[in-house]
């Protein structure tokens, strides 16, 4: 199963936010599975063409997933994911 990981970051958004444990082949369907577990959450994490936010990061096996367009990064039995708002400014 894949470990699912938040930053204290996005409990202000979501204080329900804990991390858990899921069946999933990609990001794509990772996104899905915790919108269902946590309705609203996708609206936060992709845009309205289902591409990743610039604000979040994901991060599988501490690598950045590199398609943030369609998620399709590819996720095996004992991956652990880090999904994290991403931070700028001066």
């Amino acid at each position: 199963m894949v470990r699912v990981n938040f930053t204290q970051a996005l409990k202000r958004f979501y204080p329900e936010l804990e991390p858990f444990a899921v069946d999933c082949n990609n990001v794509s369907d990772l996104i899905e599975v915790m919108d269902q577990r946590y309705p609203g959450i996708k609206n936060y994490i992709v845009d309205e063409q289902g591409q990743l936010r610039k604000h979040v990061n994901i991060f599988v096996q501490q690598k950045l997933i590199s398609d943030r367009i369609k998620l399709g990064d590819q996720l095996a039995p004992n991956d652990e994911v880090y999904i994290m708002q991403a931070l700028s400014g001066g």
